[in-house]
């Protein structure tokens, strides 16, 4: 059995703790790694790594900064199949999401090539009478990231991508459920050219996290997990000085209007609802049919899809998801199907005692549907993050326009229509961060923002985008003037003005 290491100053470091956390394959229950969890002094560790190589990072010009970004990109296309491999091994997910998940981490990294525009400032000659005003952008210094384990490439890119292309240091506490594919992006990193210490991994739990939030030297966190965690990250990390983003969990809404292309919206909600074992922030497990028919006709539709569903482990090219996370994850999936059949919701497709041939002890939950979900059963409310999808019917527009808009989460919401002005409507009454029309999971494009409304996000800049160069820089405005040799004014103590 493997047993992992931290990766500080550019090299492989034992872990120092004592203590470790099990790495699983969820395609078979069994452990096949140990990763180590970090105290605070291996933490300080890397912050001081972290701290001696920013200096010199970001001394250099941003062009020589991009370089190394051209590189990291062209080393992760020729390293996509190795990496996707070893993402589902320990993440669950089948290889062709797993190569999504990098690819859509490796769009960020081409964004981030772009820093030399991206760092421009502004200029304004003449201001005043003899006076030029003009901005900069520098970095922060060291910088940090906490990552969940739904995404293990994406997320760790979205923001060690920005905050190093800027000039940063950057410190990458990923999730211990799938930690190896972080350490395979920093080496990586090394041999694309970047300087030891600029990009640190450190594995870690609560201790960890909270070693970060504390630390003096660290100026700025960002987040990605559930929203009591966020909120937590976010209070304390403010507490101590620190600019914060935290992305929460969340609670996507599709709603299905009377004139929708039913077989499109249920071709495109089957893989949002239920791929990657609906192990994703921005899946869509919650479907609002507007009217009855709507409703009838989508169920109908729903339960013979489903039936063709094809659940196996990550490496079966044919299987459109394979197993969740871990043996408690699943057992927290199946816990929520429970509660909705005890709260009154109609169980039509039961997922639960799913088994997979010959991976009998894997970690699967199959397809379930419910019909008949209210906004006031908790199953509703909460964040289930698996393969279960919950039909909440809706007797009129405005009914369903309100679901996603009253609900605690506001992270994304997608509307399926042939009608322009009511598309147009949804989108500009609905109270949630990121709205599709017709496009059923609507993150963001590399050169936009990602980020909810509500309990689904904390903090007042969003991930990668121009976002995350603002979050990983602060700007410095310089007001000028020359003297130019004539006799000197009189005093004044009238605030100046460029009069």
């Amino acid at each position: 059995m493997r047993t992992l290491t931290h990766f500080i100053g550019g090299q492989a470091v034992a872990g120092t703790s004592g203590r470790f956390s099990d790495v699983f394959d969820p395609n078979t229950g069994k452990v096949q790694a140990r990763a180590p969890l970090a105290d605070a002094a291996e933490l300080d560790k890397a912050v001081q790594n972290a701290r001696e190589a920013q200096r010199g990072w970001a001394a250099l010009n941003p062009q020589r900064r991009a370089r190394v970004m051209f590189e990291f990109k062209r080393l992760l296309e020729l390293h996509m199949d190795e990496l996707a491999e070893l993402l589902s091994s320990e993440h669950g997910k089948v290889v062709a999401d797993s190569k999504g998940d990098i690819q859509r981490g490796l769009e960020v990294i081409e964004f981030a090539c772009g820093v030399p525009h991206l760092m421009k400032g502004e200029f304004t000659q003449g201001a005043g009478p003899g006076i030029d005003v003009w901005s900069t952008r520098e970095p922060l210094g060291v910088v940090a990231g906490i990552t969940p384990f739904n995404f293990p490439a994406m997320i760790p890119m979205w923001m060690f991508g920005p905050a190093i292309a800027t000039g940063n240091a950057f410190i990458l506490k990923p999730s211990e459920r799938d930690p190896s594919v972080p350490i395979r992006l920093a080496e990586l990193m090394i041999e694309a050219g970047l300087p030891p210490g600029v990009l640190n991994v450190v594995h870690g739990d609560k201790t960890a996290v909270d070693a970060i939030l504390d630390h003096p030297v660290v100026k700025a966190v960002s987040f990605v997990g559930s929203s009591d965690i966020a909120q937590y990250v976010y209070g304390r990390g403010a507490a101590n000085g620190k600019r914060v983003q935290c992305m929460g969990g969340a609670k996507n809404h599709g709603v299905i209007l009377p004139d929708a292309d039913l077989d499109q919206a249920v071709a495109d909600i089957m893989g949002a609802a239920y791929g990657s074992a609906g192990e994703r922030c921005m899946a869509l497990p919650v479907v609002v049919p507007v009217g009855e028919k709507t409703a009838v006709a989508l169920r109908e539709k729903f339960v013979a899809a489903i039936a063709g569903l094809r659940v196996g482990v990550s490496s079966d090219p044919d299987a459109h998801y394979g197993p969740v996370v871990s043996a408690a994850h699943k057992a927290r999936i199946e816990s929520y199907i429970q509660m909705g059949v005890d709260e009154g919701a109609e169980l039509v497709v039961d997922g639960r005692g799913f088994v997979l041939q010959g991976s009998e002890e894997g970690f699967f939950v199959g397809p379930t549907l419910f019909d008949r979900v209210t906004p006031g059963m908790r199953s509703y409310q909460e964040e289930i993050f698996g393969p279960v999808l919950q039909m909440v019917r809706a007797e009129s527009f405005a009914e369903a326009l309100s679901l996603p808009s009253k609900h605690q989460y506001g992270n994304g919401v997608a509307i399926f229509t042939r009608n322009g002005e009511a598309a147009r409507q949804f989108a500009a009454e609905v109270e949630v961060g990121m709205v599709g029309i017709n496009v059923p999971i609507p993150v963001p494009v590399a050169y936009h923002s990602f980020g909810g409304w509500k309990r689904s996000g904390f903090g007042d800049l969003n991930q990668y985008g121009q976002d995350g160069v603002r979050f990983y820089t602060r700007q410095k405005i310089i007001t000028q003037r020359w003297p130019t040799g004539e006799a000197v004014a009189d005093q004044s103590f009238v605030i100046p003005t460029m009069r």
